[in-house]
């Protein structure tokens, strides 16, 4: 089936990134990689021998991101509803999350120390309607929060995505409520043109 010519400007734009570009030399599995490298730099989310749960995991360009900087002695819980090959040194979920089972053998995973960080890049699948894709990544964002105010330690921290829009400043409002500071950040990786952006809550009132 040939491609459309919308599919191949974007494949184009797609192995032109310089992110991409920079992911296949570096063995990181998604250009992603380089946003949370980025907040790292900036917020020093990881400690060596951290507890980390990375939310809507795959392909592992964070999950990879994480167990480097976690170190030997930390702890990496990667989770998706899709499949991920595996990552040395990560525990790997498959499921949906919020089913009570897979909360559960995340929690098992992480051990009894409790978490450190919450990390989630979920996006829904883009139609490219406003209308539609909004409420569908607001609702990944929530699911990602909720996980977050029932696991973290406190003093813990939650990083997500999300997308500037309908729900954004009750959100923002919500993650107040349950953290001490939160952050907005963007990127140099994330597109300009994209509406995402970047929540971090520090200091989790528990």
């Amino acid at each position: 089936m040939a491609r459309s010519k919308s599919s191949g400007r974007w494949l184009k734009e797609h192995f032109d990134d310089q992110f991409v570009q920079q992911s296949l030399k570096d063995g990181y599995r998604s250009r992603a990689s380089y946003k949370l490298l980025e907040i790292d730099d900036k917020d020093r989310l990881f400690r060596p021998g951290m507890n980390v749960v990375d939310l809507g995991a795959a392909p592992g360009g964070w999950t990879q991101v994480a167990v480097e900087r976690v170190g030997d002695h930390g702890r990496v819980v990667a989770s998706d509803i899709l499949p991920m090959n595996p990552i040395a040194g990560v525990a790997f979920v498959q499921g949906d999350f919020t089913e009570d089972a897979v909360l559960q053998a995340i929690l098992a995973e992480t051990g009894s120390s409790g978490i450190d960080l919450v990390i989630s890049d979920m996006a829904p699948n883009m139609s490219g309607m406003k209308a539609v894709d909004q409420p569908k990544a607001m609702y990944l964002a929530e699911l990602a929060l909720d996980l977050a105010i029932q696991t973290l330690k406190p003093g813990g921290a939650f990083l997500t995505k999300i997308f500037h829009g309908e729900g954004f400043d009750e959100y923002l409002r919500a993650m107040r409520g349950s953290f001490g500071k939160v952050m907005t950040r963007k990127p140099l990786a994330s597109r300009a043109r994209s509406r995402e952006t970047y929540l971090l809550g520090r200091d989790f009132r528990g």
